[in-house]
């Protein structure tokens, strides 16, 4: 059995994400926690530019898949959370760079909040794949 994507009916159809996902029963599961533009060096990549640390962002959660065994395609979950002030549009762009024309996107939940755990972010993604 796979992974199910929902878009039914009378809700928006986004290339970007899916409505709702139905995992298979006994599905192994990554979680991949919040990932920032920090380097593998600690750095901070991209001080003030929200698409240079959405690339960098998702450049982490690709090698946490990569690790695992998983794709961008086995993402079924991702929670985007965007400094108030930064530009989504910018960071969305980073995302479409990746994701590309792509089907069957994970579903999305974005939160603007005043600050995130270093004041020089501008983003912090997580992530759940269905590893394969």
């Amino acid at each position: 059995m796979s992974v199910e994507h929902l878009n039914p009916d009378g809700l928006y159809k986004s290339p970007v994400f899916s409505q709702g996902i139905i995992l298979p029963a006994g599905a192994r599961i990554l979680l991949i926690g919040g990932q920032n533009s920090v380097d593998a060096r600690g750095e901070i990549v991209g001080k003030g530019d929200i698409a240079m640390q959405t690339a960098q962002a998702l450049a982490n959660l690709q090698k946490v898949l990569d690790v695992a065994g998983a794709r961008l395609e086995d993402l079924v979950k991702m929670t985007i959370v965007i400094h108030q002030d930064a530009d989504l549009r910018a960071g969305f762009g980073a995302w479409m760079a990746v994701w590309g024309q792509r089907p069957n996107p994970p579903t999305v939940t974005a939160l603007r909040v005043a600050a995130l755990a270093n004041p020089d972010f501008l983003i912090e993604i997580e992530a759940q794949a269905v590893l394969p």
